[in-house]
């Protein structure tokens, strides 16, 4: 596979039909882990990270609670070296396969993470909030007060606008 253990990951991964968003190791510390992960939530690209074994069983259990455990996840360990090792699954089984067996928590690790599904993260609340500001205000400036007021990542909300003014027009 080469010397890239990403490249390698990614392409057995089965998530890279859309884009592939290199993050690369996320922060030690815990808080802006969260946060950086946080900030990827409604991402629709697959994700590549890069793990520690000291730290890979925090950074899974953070990667569950933001992304929810039914998120898949591809772990691999060890990429291009003798005691490789290729797993996917939801990241609610996570815990569960590295408790399963110590060894697992050894080695170098890439996480392959599954993007967001289409229309994640636009939930009935964010549509009815933006409608609310698509019709007092310019798109841009609607999407960026939405996504302040839901949560909703901008280009998400942009998006959706856009998309809710081409229905528009259409009628």
């Amino acid at each position: 596979p080469g010397p890239c253990a990403a490249v390698a990951a990614l392409s057995v991964s089965g998530f890279a039909e859309g884009g592939v968003r290199f993050v690369g190791f996320l922060s030690a510390k815990s808080g802006a882990r969260r946060t950086a992960l946080s900030a990827l939530r409604d991402e629709p690209d697959a994700m590549v990270f890069y793990e520690a074994p000291h730290r890979i069983l925090e950074c899974v259990a953070d990667m569950a609670e933001i992304f929810g455990g039914e998120r898949e996840i591809l772990i691999a360990r060890e990429m291009t070296k003798l005691h490789e090792q290729i797993v996917r699954m939801p990241l609610a089984d996570a815990a569960a396969w590295f408790a399963a067996d110590a060894n697992r928590v050894r080695g170098e690790f890439v996480l392959v993470l599954a993007g967001a599904p289409a229309g994640e993260g636009l939930d009935a609340e964010a549509l009815r909030v933006l409608d609310l500001l698509l019709a007092e205000l310019p798109l841009k400036r609607a999407a960026a007060l939405a996504a302040e007021i839901t949560g909703v990542r901008k280009n998400l909300l942009y998006q959706a606008a856009l998309e809710r003014q081409e229905g528009a027009q259409g009628c």
